[in-house]
């Protein structure tokens, strides 16, 4: 706690119980251990690939106990040896050397980081980091947001409601078809998400295999890097320099960053309909929502999310200005925004859990739906105007217009009107059918479908 308490960045201060599953795959540990990791499979594939000797099974043994168990101490040894090296890189393959030395390894310190450059091995950490923190925490987060969502769709698919355009009273909808929208894009995003194939590289100092394949010319290193980076998960790009063009990365942060919009969509749409009465906040017995306004229940979890959600969107849309930019396409001006990645991600979880648990506390308050669609009869005027229209009376828009605008209709008010138009009765028996409860179209079905 107190570390907590110390904490520059709320990520890791207020919100560190909330963030702590992103720090297995973006934390300055799990970057050290990823590095180790890689390093180690690496010269276990060279000597897959009859490049290096064979490996014995106590050596085996001994390098994936190495890589699987990687400490918090070793890497502190590694931190130290950075602080000589003030080479992140360099200081893992000197820590691997030391931890080589007293082993029958000693003779294959030559292929440790045999013809890479560094950004060989940190892209690779990375794109493997993306890909766990989305499959292990960044989705199943958004799949409890959808799932919520989808109840809601399916409980109130028939439930009927006032909708706004410009914030007036303009249609009735459900309120499950209104969810229904949100949950429709949320699927469409996720699916995006869900199915990116992150890229990296293994193509040494500029992206030609100049050194791989001045050592072995009769080695086809580039088959040897594709296979070498699918056995990781992820995909070789194909022409690169020093550094991957970071086109693929980004357009998964696209991605990540519309859901994120969507869901600020969201959560200020909640907010309103919190504001309006049309949602009820479950009351929690010892909880505040004023020091002075003993009657307020906020939506502080909408809020949350919604600063939250902007803050990580301000990061992705940096991501999406820096990332592409490279002078002579290899300086390095852009690890150090790639070290933020995690901060991006962190703002996001705490968004997705503050909106997990705003729905968990939502109740729809239907009487109120219910009322506020009584209180607006004109809202039936667009349904009414195209009956008439059907039966060619040439004036039906005029007419609904003076009957109804910057008015509120009531239901007798309507009905008398309906009775005093020089229509067919076959047409008033239709006008007659329209109420605000009744006239959803096919909302209750679109909403339905989404599920």
């Amino acid at each position: 706690m107190s570390n907590e308490l110390h904490s520059l960045n709320p990520i890791d201060g207020r919100y560190a119980t909330v963030t702590a599953p992103l720090r297995e795959h973006f934390s300055e540990f799990a970057y050290i251990r990823g590095r180790a990791r890689v390093e180690i499979a690496y010269l276990i594939a060279l000597s897959d690939a009859g490049i290096v000797r064979p490996l014995t099974t106590a050596e085996l043994n001994f390098l994936n106990d190495l890589s699987n168990n990687f400490s918090s101490d070793d890497a502190e040894v590694v931190k130290d040896l950075e602080k000589v090296t003030r080479h992140d890189v360099k200081a893992i393959e000197n820590f691997l050397r030391e931890r080589f030395a007293r082993t029958s390894l000693l003779d294959t310190f030559p292929w440790l980081h045999f013809g890479l450059t560094s950004e060989d091995v940190n892209l690779t950490v990375q794109a493997v980091s993306l890909r766990d923190a989305r499959d292990a925490v960044l989705l199943p987060a958004l799949d409890e947001i959808i799932a919520a969502i989808a109840d809601l769709v399916r409980e109130h698919a028939a439930t009927p409601m006032l909708a706004r355009t410009h914030g007036q009273p303009a249609v009735p909808t459900t309120f499950g078809k209104e969810m229904a929208v949100f949950l429709a894009r949320l699927k469409t995003q996720r699916e995006i998400m869900a199915t990116h194939v992150f890229d990296a590289k293994w193509s040494g100092a500029i992206g030609n295999y100049n050194a791989m394949l001045a050592a072995f010319p009769e080695v086809d290193w580039r088959a040897f890097g594709e296979h070498f980076l699918a056995g990781l998960g992820v995909k070789a790009n194909p022409v690169s320099t020093q550094l991957i063009p970071y086109d693929n990365w980004l357009r998964y942060f696209q991605a990540v960053s519309l859901a994120n919009s969507i869901l600020l969509d969201f959560a200020q749409d909640m907010w309103r309909y919190i504001s309006d009465d049309y949602l009820k906040l479950r009351v929690v017995k010892n909880e505040v929502g004023s020091s002075t306004m003993p009657q307020k229940v906020n939506p502080i979890d909408f809020e949350n999310a919604e600063g939250n959600l902007g803050l990580a969107n301000a990061l992705f849309e940096q991501y999406l200005r820096k990332l592409p930019v490279s002078r002579l396409q290899r300086d390095l001006s852009d690890s150090t925004v790639r070290r933020s990645f995690g901060t991006a991600f962190g703002h996001t979880l705490v968004a997705y859990t503050s909106i997990q648990r705003g729905l968990g506390r939502c109740q729809v308050n239907e009487s109120k739906l219910k009322s506020t669609l009584e209180a607006h009869w004109e809202v039936v005027a667009e349904g009414a105007q195209t009956i008439l229209r059907a039966a060619q009376i040439p004036s039906a828009y005029d007419d609904l217009k003076s009957l109804t605008r910057g008015k509120n209709l009531d239901a007798e008010s309507y009905q008398v009107w309906v009775a005093g138009l020089a229509v067919d009765e076959s047409v008033k028996m239709k006008l007659r059918t329209l109420s605000p409860q009744s006239y959803v179209g096919l909302a209750r079905e679109i909403a339905e479908e989404s599920l």
